[in-house]
């Protein structure tokens, strides 16, 4: 048997990969993160077994696990967004591990590029930013040396962070010696989900208007001039005068 740690998406049932959405239909048990991953992206699943893993802990969602791979079953193991970013898949694999159970990683939509969409934005502009630095808010437990929104911001590159929504007054005073009070912000709420919302204003006033929409969970923030119109060189790619081994 195999465990398959799919990526469901950002929220939209119709963005997850046809790999994953196959799996899900045909793995005889499904545990998905219900607190994240709508009804909607199991359908037309025919499993034995659906267990929620917001009602687990860890030690369960193993055993359950491990059930599965005595009854020689595959499990799909279902996260939001993408399983590689804030999936807590670690720790299980770690466990997998120690079991000898064999398992794979299926890449799934991130809230970064779902909100990126929804914005009608590109993150990387010529001339502006060629780096997106994905990241979160450390304040349930500390963030590596280094990796402090300080240290990051240095870069005035395009950043992205999760779970910060709550403390956006205080990532807003980090951001603000190195990006400048008119620096683009948009906090983005639930992106693609059918009650999904945005903000975008400055450093400035981004909390005031976040405050406004009533924020305060599930909300991804995107800092950066490409958010912007900040003028920007076009791509070399599509000039006429650059040739490349498609369009000598």
């Amino acid at each position: 048997m195999t465990v398959y740690f799919i990526g469901a998406g950002p929220g939209d049932p119709e963005l997850i990969t046809v790999k994953g959405q196959r799996l899900i239909r045909q793995c005889p048990v499904i545990i998905y993160a219900g607190s994240l991953v709508p009804a909607a992206v199991l359908e037309g699943h025919q499993a034995l077994q659906v267990l929620n893993s917001a009602e687990m802990n860890l030690e369960q969602i193993i055993e359950a696990i491990d059930h599965a791979h005595r009854q020689g079953q595959d499990v799909a193991r279902v996260h939001s967004g993408d399983p590689s970013l804030y999936g807590a898949i670690g720790e299980q694999i770690a466990r997998l591990r120690l079991l000898d159970i064999p398992y794979q990683i299926i890449p799934g939509v991130t809230a970064t590029a779902a909100s990126a969409a929804l914005l009608g934005c590109e993150l990387t502009l010529p001339g502006v930013a060629q780096t997106v630095i994905l990241t979160r808010y450390g304040d349930s437990s500390p963030m590596p040396a280094g990796e402090q929104l300080a240290d990051l911001a240095r870069h005035g590159c395009t950043l992205a962070i999760h779970l910060g929504v709550r403390h956006l007054p205080q990532i807003v005073t980090q951001l603000l010696p190195h990006y400048g009070a008119r620096c683009p912000v948009a906090v983005v709420h639930r992106a693609t989900w059918p009650d999904q919302d945005w903000v975008l204003g400055t450093l400035e006033d981004i909390a005031d208007l976040t405050n406004a929409k009533g924020f305060r969970r599930t909300a991804l923030i995107l800092v950066g001039p490409v958010l912007g119109d900040a003028p920007f060189s076009e791509s070399a790619l599509y000039r006429a005068s650059h040739a490349h081994l498609y369009r000598p």
